[in-house]
């Protein structure tokens, strides 16, 4: 327990450091906040897509055209908006001008069926549908299924249709001055980002004005260090909390430039962005970094001007991170975030990175591991995650069980599992769901993913629990094996091998399958659930 202890005065200390930052006004809209941070620029480039370059000056028309294109056609205050855009241009633009009219943006995944956005359409009650042209057929499928009718404004196309207006003519009303914005408390509801949706329907997390703010005074300002002079590159799009603070919280807190691709984030693709852009902040997840490293069109360190780079979405294994930094000569700083706090709490630092590990507490926010009985654990042992800060969500939009479930007081649940060390490092053990017990102990998957990923014959791998005759718990491993290395039962025993001789005999996958591909969400998780679907 006295351990215990030390870890909560460490964490308290760190957040003290934190709140040295001067919250926001209470009134403060964020939209009109970042416009007016970067008057002072109007010529410079804020966002980079595939089509155009985009100055600060014309972000701040543009955005200002949108807030009033948006109440001329009817939305009022509070009213929600559905976007369903790629990364182009226009979807900061939208975003930023429905928050200065304090009209609620609520961005959704792109990749998501019919019936998923007709779900949303109708949970969110949206007035007015903004959809990239070609996403355009998918969301008209989905107004067939649902009561309610939105109005439909399509981005990236001129063309007339029948009930569907244009971006372009939204954007032709006089601009909003500045201070004719919306007059918002900081805590107001600002937009919606909704979960994955991986334990049932997608939840509606509500984020105030001032989420915003504090996720860029406490991350993106200290940890990142990003300036003015930086251009970013995220592959975490804008719609995924994450994506969103790389994207546009943190380049516009600042004045940055912030490179945006609307396409799937190959290597190839990604690649094309960090030699043609030179972005000197790049943001990725593990999957995408251990594809870059299998290409065989990785390029050269004298190609790029990455100065550093980030990992988030699931655990970074040690491996990986060494070897992407050998060859860039450039650390990835791997943390953990969530949709429910809106960007990342546990870092590492430049200059201190601890590969294999999430990093530690950043300053702003308090961390306990705590156990069944919700006692704080000692260091070393696994125990279920809670955080509090700043960024916090406000509640799920309709539902209270789980907001009950997870917004516990000033804590929130993250529904992971972790274990810190003496330096205050937090190693992932899993989600809460996913740790699995074998003979009596708990396996945390990760770990065992983690070993198999240092084996050359491995390139991706996900470990899931399975059901024996008996009703016992057993480890299966899924592996995509690494180039070279055919799928063979002599691989199979020998990765067992492997992992016998680096881990509790406990810990060992009994079954070792192999697959071409592991099943990833937009955001590059890993579902473990339709792996667990497989053995049934």
């Amino acid at each position: 327990m006295k351990q215990a202890n030390e870890q909560r005065t460490e964490r308290s200390t760190e957040q003290a450091a934190g709140q040295a930052v001067r919250a926001p006004a209470q009134r403060f809209n964020f939209s009109r906040h970042v416009l007016a941070l970067n008057a002072d620029r109007p010529h410079k480039a804020a966002y980079i897509d595939d089509t155009c370059v985009l100055t600060y000056g014309e972000l701040s028309q543009r955005v200002r055209r949108c807030a009033a294109g948006l109440l001329a056609s009817g939305v009022r205050r509070e009213e929600r908006v559905l976007l369903v855009m790629h990364d182009t241009v226009d979807l900061p633009v939208a975003f930023l001008g429905a928050l200065l009219a304090g009209i609620v943006p609520v961005p959704v995944n792109t990749l998501l069926p019919s019936d998923d956005y007709a779900y949303m359409m109708e949970h969110s009650n949206a007035k007015v549908v903004i959809v990239s042209a070609p996403l355009l057929a998918c969301v008209q499928e989905a107004l067939g299924k649902v009561d309610t009718r939105p109005d439909v404004i399509v981005s990236g196309s001129t063309q007339v249709l029948d009930g569907v207006h244009t971006f372009v003519d939204l954007l032709q009303s006089e601009p909003l001055e500045l201070r004719a914005g919306a007059d918002t408390h900081a805590d107001d509801f600002a937009f919606w980002l909704y979960s994955s949706g991986s334990t049932g329907r997608p939840k509606g997390t509500v984020h105030s004005h001032a989420n915003l703010f504090w996720t860029a005074e406490l991350y993106g300002k200290p940890i990142l260090g990003i300036t003015s002079d930086d251009t970013v590159f995220s592959v975490a799009k804008l719609f995924f909390a994450y994506g969103l603070g790389n994207g546009l919280t943190f380049p516009l807190c600042v004045g940055a430039t912030t490179v945006l691709m609307a396409e799937r984030p190959t290597p190839q693709a990604v690649f094309k962005r960090l030699t043609q852009h030179k972005p000197t902040i790049f943001c990725g997840v593990p999957t995408l970094y251990v594809g870059m490293l299998a290409s065989d069109a990785l390029p050269a360190k004298e190609d790029v001007a990455m100065r550093v780079c980030t990992s988030a979405g699931e655990s970074l294994p040690r491996e990986v991170g060494e070897r992407f930094e050998q060859h860039f000569g450039c650390e990835i700083l791997d943390g953990l975030g969530s949709t429910e706090m809106l960007h990342i709490f546990i870092s590492n630092r430049p200059g201190s990175v601890c590969y294999g590990s999430s990093g530690r507490a950043v300053p702003g926010y308090e961390l306990e591991l705590r156990d069944e009985n919700n006692r704080c654990v000692a260091v070393g042992e696994v125990g279920d995650l809670y955080v509090r800060g700043p960024s916090s969500a406000l509640l799920y939009w309709t539902n209270r069980e789980k907001s009950r479930a997870t917004f516990i007081g000033d804590w929130l649940k993250s529904g992971d599992k972790y274990t810190v060390d003496a330096q205050g490092h937090f190693i992932y053990a899993g989600r809460s769901d996913d740790m699995l017990k074998v003979s009596g102990q708990y396996v945390s998957p990760v770990e065992v993913e983690n070993t198999l990923i240092g084996h050359p014959g491995v390139l991706e791998c996900a470990v899931v629990g399975k059901s024996d005759a008996h009703g016992l718990t057993t480890t299966v491993a899924y592996v995509v094996a690494a180039s070279g290395h055919a799928p063979t039962q002599e691989l199979a025993a020998e990765l067992k091998a492997f992992v016998k001789s680096r881990l509790a005999p406990h810990k060992y996958p009994r079954e070792i399958l192999f697959i071409d591909e592991l099943p990833k969400t937009a955001t590059g998780k890993i579902q473990r659930f339709k792996l667990r679907a497989l053995l049934v």
